[in-house]
């Protein structure tokens, strides 16, 4: 990598490809590589090409003041970049990151969740079906996150003790919640989808399903073991983005985005629905019902309970807490 001041792009590819190699050691998330990638591009080019070791901390705090000024980015993007610095000085350059200087932070949205009520949300589903209207009800009846549906592997279902596990959730935390009776038969019978398809790899002696972390290394015949397979298979295989290996992947989460999208504009719902305002939906709709807010904060998997208490503003903004004075 180098050391000197250039404005050479091959030196910036170099010096980015030897950042993703680290990260792929690592074993950092995809999803997490590609935005460090992002952000520790600009920071370079922000300042003309130079390699980040010849930057001071005026420097590092230039560039972060430039997204919340220039650029108008969330805090929650702004914190990102931060932290793809820290890990390329720390973990990729071997120096702890010059202290920044003159920062101006952006300005954290307060904003309140949308939440659909519990007939919107009946509504919505029936406007789905198959494979979509499950992972959909995945996310209201369990409160997962769309990458946590996707995620979900063979072993991680109990349908006997109706329980999911999910694993290394946001956070790296695991936690157990809960599967809707209601849809019990209908994930026996994408078990069953799920199980041809891996029938299918096996009797072509296709690659197994990627692993996370470090375990395909330590276990390198385990993706091709039933309980490692998943629940939401794709039906075609796919590079692996990082190996470049042909091998079946989960379904692709555009594929629940637009359809979500779509049911929610063929209900009629005049509210801005996400994959995501199912999960809030879920824990507004417990409260509601008056579970505890520690019960809706395990289930949900957030680490302080404080950010599992903006559903009860969403509870007294709908008028589920407080009556108005008109209506007597």
């Amino acid at each position: 990598m180098a050391d000197s001041t250039s404005s050479d792009p091959r030196i910036v590819t170099e010096f980015l490809n030897g950042a993703r190699m680290r990260m792929r050691q690592g074993r950092l998330s995809l999803k997490t590589e590609r935005a460090y990638l992002q952000r520790m591009r600009e920071f370079v080019e922000f300042h003309g090409g130079k390699h980040p070791s010849e930057l001071t901390g005026e420097d590092v705090g230039a560039y972060l003041t430039h997204l919340a000024v220039d650029r108008s980015v969330a805090a929650s993007t702004q914190n990102v970049a931060l932290n793809a610095l820290v890990y390329l000085y720390r973990n990729v350059l071997g120096v702890e990151m010059p202290q920044a200087t003159g920062v101006v932070r952006a300005q954290r949205s307060k904003r309140i969740p949308c939440v659909l009520t519990q007939d919107e949300v009946r509504r919505l589903l029936e406007h789905m079906s198959g494979e979509t209207h499950l992972m959909a009800s995945l996310l209201y009846g369990a409160g997962l996150r769309l990458a946590e549906c996707l995620d979900l592997r063979v072993r991680d279902l109990d349908l006997e003790k109706r329980t999911i596990t999910v694993r290394d959730g946001k956070g790296g935390k695991d936690r157990t919640t809960m599967i809707p009776a209601k849809i019990v038969p209908a994930l026996q019978v994408q078990m069953g989808r799920s199980k041809l398809l891996f029938d299918l790899d096996r009797r072509l002696d296709r690659p197994g399903v990627a692993l996370p972390g470090a375990l395909e290394r330590k276990y390198p015949n385990a993706g091709k073991e039933w309980p490692w397979h998943w629940v939401f298979p794709a039906e075609t295989l796919a590079a692996d983005p990082r190996t470049s290996t042909q091998r079946r992947h989960h379904v692709h989460e555009d594929r629940l985005q637009r359809a979500v999208k779509k049911a929610a504009k063929a209900a009629g719902i005049a509210k801005p629905v996400s994959c995501h305002t199912l999960r809030h939906s879920f824990a507004t709709h417990l409260l509601e019902q008056g579970y505890d807010i520690r019960t809706v904060q395990q289930l949900l998997g957030h680490k302080d309970v404080r950010t599992t208490m903006v559903y009860t503003q969403v509870m007294v903004r709908s008028g589920m807490k407080v009556r108005s004075p008109l209506d007597d």
